[in-house]
């Protein structure tokens, strides 16, 4: 069976994701992960405005031939203005880095935010606060 890896970040961190998200809402937003990945953790430290991006409604888009390369890129959150925090076959097909962290309405706290692998795994998620 394979090891569980398990994702942090700050609360200040999964704040400033929340309002964005609200900011934009009902349209979709998207941000890139910049952190560290240690034997069965992957640390958030901190996020990355992508360049060009695009928001819609029921989509946010990176043009990823854009992108610098940046090895700190741990991976992408996005929001679901649906509350759903599931990921669509869509947001795996555009999945880049190791994790992808999907955020949905009404973007309060951890309730409504999941952190997925790209086998659609669902990891835990340590937010670490103070």
């Amino acid at each position: 069976m394979a090891k569980t890896m398990a994702v942090t970040l700050t609360a200040e961190l999964l704040d400033a994701i929340f309002e964005g998200a609200r900011r934009l809402h009902p349209r979709e937003t998207v941000l890139l992960l910049r952190g560290e990945k240690t034997k069965d953790t992957i640390r958030v430290e901190e996020l990355v405005v992508p360049p060009l991006a695009t928001y819609g409604h029921g989509f946010a888009n990176i043009p990823l031939h854009m992108l610098p390369m940046d090895f700190s890129i741990v991976g992408t959150v996005h929001s679901h203005p649906s509350g759903d925090v599931t990921p669509s076959d869509v947001d795996f097909n555009h999945f880049f880095g190791r994790i992808l962290m999907v955020v949905g309405f009404p973007f309060a706290d951890e309730r409504n935010v999941a952190v997925y692998n790209s086998h659609g795994e669902e990891l835990l998620l340590h937010v670490i606060r103070g």
